[in-house]
């Protein structure tokens, strides 16, 4: 007897162990960018058609992320363990959903579990959501033997740092960029580099399959294309080939970390590898969507860009993915001074995580960016890069 209660409590504290770390792990890198978890709901908005949510989505966002984390907190020092136990229990289910749904119908490939970080296909993000549902299964059934390591007074006082803290690092991460870049615009990260696929990597491998038929008995087939090539069988003039063969991807091979980046002025001119391949210092405004950008911060960074140009000669550009007309427009009526270039909005919504951001560039490579409520002045920007060029 005893030791069958001495095992109960070794199980259950590994499952409280591993759910509660794993649970602040998770929360921990979604909220290190907050920004493109919420972009991640989007995507999930449109798949359930309710994309009237989508101006929920940062606020959702972070609450997930601190929710995450304050459960985590809460379960390895054994407070208030009854509504923890049902809150994860609750939200694993929710999460098991949105991984088998995404894996089953194929929309969502990756679901943002462990953000940027640890990228996971739909089906092992479902495997991992059933693994923790086994664990929190075992701890929502001993929920009344989860006992405190503090007395209730210290575990709420604890409890409510724990939010305070969860909230926060969301909300600072949203205002100030992540604290760690995983994207592939990170802060060293040479992008003309970073669009190459190196010598010797393995491709994408993909295979053909064929359907048959023979013109003389009527007998059909489906073969692979290795099969068809090994079988000899396209030297018989009777088998033909019907209809298109059908792709599908073998093996996954290696794929640049950016791929879809075109630079591009209003008549579609790319200006990619010239904007990129300058050996003097430019300055990039990133601001996806100018209907939805701070403009005050924009003016700001105008003003900036204005004693760039004339003290130093920078080259400054403002990267958008507005339409022309009303980029156009909207530079007319705040004056700016920037070239205005365009690019679909995935690289730029990867590039700064903000709207608007900033990066400075050389030889292509990112020497630094901001997130605008973080901008340096320009005598920082002068003491800093310029005259150290």
């Amino acid at each position: 007897m005893v030791n069958k209660r001495s095992n109960s409590s070794v199980i259950l504290w590994i499952a409280r162990i591993f759910v509660g770390l794993l649970f602040i792990f998770s929360g921990l890198i979604k909220a290190n960018d907050p920004l493109g978890f919420s972009y991640k709901l989007v995507e999930y908005f449109e798949v359930f058609h309710i994309t009237f949510l989508n101006f929920l989505a940062l606020s959702l966002a972070i609450i997930l992320c601190s929710l995450e984390m304050i459960l985590g907190f809460a379960l390895l020092i054994g407070v208030r363990s009854k509504q923890v136990a049902w809150g994860l229990l609750l939200i694993i289910i929710f999460f098991a959903f949105l991984t088998f749904y995404s894996a089953a119908f194929k929309v969502v490939q990756t679901c943002g579990c462990f953000g940027d970080a640890i990228v996971l296909t739909p089906w092992q993000s479902f495997s991992k959501d059933l693994v923790l549902l086994l664990l929190i299964i075992v701890l929502f059934k001993n929920r009344t033997k989860i006992h405190p390591l503090f007395t209730a007074k210290t575990g709420d006082r604890l409890l409510f740092v724990a939010i305070i803290v969860s909230l926060g690092v969301g909300l600072y991460t949203y205002n100030f960029l992540p604290v760690m870049d995983f994207l592939a615009y990170k802060v060293g990260a040479n992008i003309p580099d970073e669009m190459k696929t190196p010598p010797g990597a393995v491709p994408d491998e993909y295979e053909q399959t064929y359907n048959l038929k023979n013109s003389k008995t009527g007998a059909t087939k489906v073969m692979t294309d290795k099969e068809y090539i090994k079988s000899n069988i396209w030297k018989d003039n009777s088998w033909a080939v019907v209809g298109d063969p059908q792709t599908r991807l073998v093996k996954k091979g290696y794929t640049p970390p950016i791929q879809d980046l075109s630079i591009q002025d209003a008549q579609r001119n790319d200006y990619t590898k010239e904007l990129l391949s300058s050996p003097y210092y430019s300055v990039f405004i990133v601001a996806n969507d100018l209907n939805d950008t701070n403009v005050d911060a924009i003016i700001r960074l105008n003003a900036l860009c204005i004693n760039l140009i004339q003290n130093y000669n920078i080259r400054t550009m403002l990267l958008t993915s507005s339409p022309a007309p009303d980029a156009q427009a909207f530079a007319k009526k705040y004056h700016l001074v920037s070239e205005i270039f365009y690019v679909d909005e995935v690289p730029l919504k990867s590039m700064v995580r903000a709207n608007p951001g900033i990066m400075l560039i050389k030889n292509g490579t990112i020497v630094n960016k901001w997130h605008y409520h973080a901008v340096p002045s320009y005598d920082d920007l002068v003491k800093q890069y310029l005259q150290k060029q």
